[in-house]
């Protein structure tokens, strides 16, 4: 099972914003792309995408930008990862009547397996994570 790059870079940038989100200012898509280092213009195309599951909203004018649509607590990593992929885990074999039935359990496991994990975690909880690995970096 392999992740898209797009996954990746829409986590960091759900990242970038929980980041940005106690100060309730907005951040402008070319700062979130230098810091996160994510491409500018495919930045533009993941953050419509998430502002249109609604996990990000977008300010306009002078001070404008995205921001979170919620709390960081609220949005967890499975939701991201269906927003950009429809599924966490999506095995074709659970749609072929030529897999065996025990395979397809194994694989229905996993799938079941990953989505909990996914639905497990929260942007807050990554966030804090993070700032603990930046302090234990800087010592």
């Amino acid at each position: 099972m392999k992740l898209s790059v797009k996954s990746d870079y829409a986590a960091r940038a759900v990242l970038g914003l929980a980041r940005q989100y106690p100060s309730g200012k907005s951040v402008r898509v070319e700062d979130l792309a230098k810091e996160q280092s994510i491409p500018q213009n495919y930045l533009v195309q993941i953050l419509i995408e998430l502002k249109g599951q609604r996990i990000v909203k977008s300010i306009r004018g002078k001070e404008g930008g995205y921001m979170l649509n919620k709390a960081p607590e609220e949005i967890t990593l499975a939701e991201i990862l269906r927003c950009i992929h429809g599924a966490v885990f999506e095995p074709a074999a659970l749609q072929s009547k030529e897999c065996p039935q025990a395979l397809r359990k194994v694989w229905s496991d996993m799938q079941s397996t990953l989505d909990q994990k996914a639905e497990s975690v929260n942007f807050q909880q990554i966030l804090e994570e993070d700032n603990q690995t930046r302090e234990m970096y800087y010592i």
